[in-house]
C-alpha cells in the first residue's frame, strides 16, 4: 500500500493578509457620528464618507488618539468624559456683537434668531470659525446678538461611533 503525500508546491498556502493600521498622519477615509447628552452633532452614516488627515486639527486631538491602532475596516465607538474632547466650556466664549459689526462682517439685512450657526472670518481672512445665536437684544446702542463661540460639545460627555473605510 502506498500513501500519496501532496508536496509542498501543490499544498495550498495561505498568505494572510494584514488591514492597514492608524498611525500619526495616515489619511482616512471613515464614517463617524458624533453624539452628546442632547443627541447627535454630526452623523455621517447613511452618507458619504469624510476623508480627512490625522494630526491636521480635522479631529479632536482626543478624537484622534482613540483611532491610533485601529485597523482598517473597524467599526467601534468610545465614550469619552466630559471635557476631554473639545475642552471646557469657557463662559469668554460667549459674547455679546453689536449689530453694526455683523453687518461689517456679512449680509447687512441678515436676521438673527436663537439656535442659528453664523461662520465669522478668521482675522487673518484664511479660514472661519462658528458662534451659536443665544440671544438678540435691542438697546439704546441699537441691536447686538449674544454669541456663544464654544463647540457645541463643550464640557460634555461625548460618544465617537468610527468606522474606518480606508487608511492609507
Amino acid at each position: 500500500m502506498s500513501t500519496v503525500v501532496p508536496s509542498p508546491a501543490s499544498a495550498a498556502t495561505a498568505v494572510p493578509v494584514v488591514a492597514p493600521i492608524v498611525v500619526e498622519g495616515s489619511f482616512l477615509t471613515l464614517h463617524y457620528r458624533l453624539a452628546g447628552p442632547a443627541g447627535e452633532i454630526i452623523n455621517t452614516f447613511g452618507g458619504k464618507p469624510a476623508t480627512l488627515s490625522l494630526g491636521t486639527g480635522e479631529l479632536s486631538p482626543a478624537v484622534e488618539q482613540r483611532l491610533l491602532g485601529l485597523a482598517e475596516g473597524t467599526r467601534t465607538a468610545f465614550d469619552i468624559p466630559a471635557g476631554e474632547a473639545f475642552g471646557p466650556r469657557n463662559a469668554d466664549m460667549v459674547q455679546w456683537v453689536a449689530r453694526k459689526l455683523l453687518k461689517q462682517l456679512g449680509d447687512p439685512n441678515e436676521q438673527y434668531a436663537v439656535g442659528d450657526v453664523v461662520q465669522f472670518p478668521t482675522p487673518d481672512g484664511l479660514g472661519s470659525y462658528a458662534g451659536a445665536v443665544q440671544q438678540v437684544r435691542e438697546g439704546e446702542d441699537g441691536q447686538s446678538v449674544q454669541f456663544d463661540f464654544n463647540h457645541p460639545l463643550a464640557g460634555q460627555p461625548v460618544t465617537f461611533e468610527v468606522q474606518l473605510i480606508g487608511v492609507l
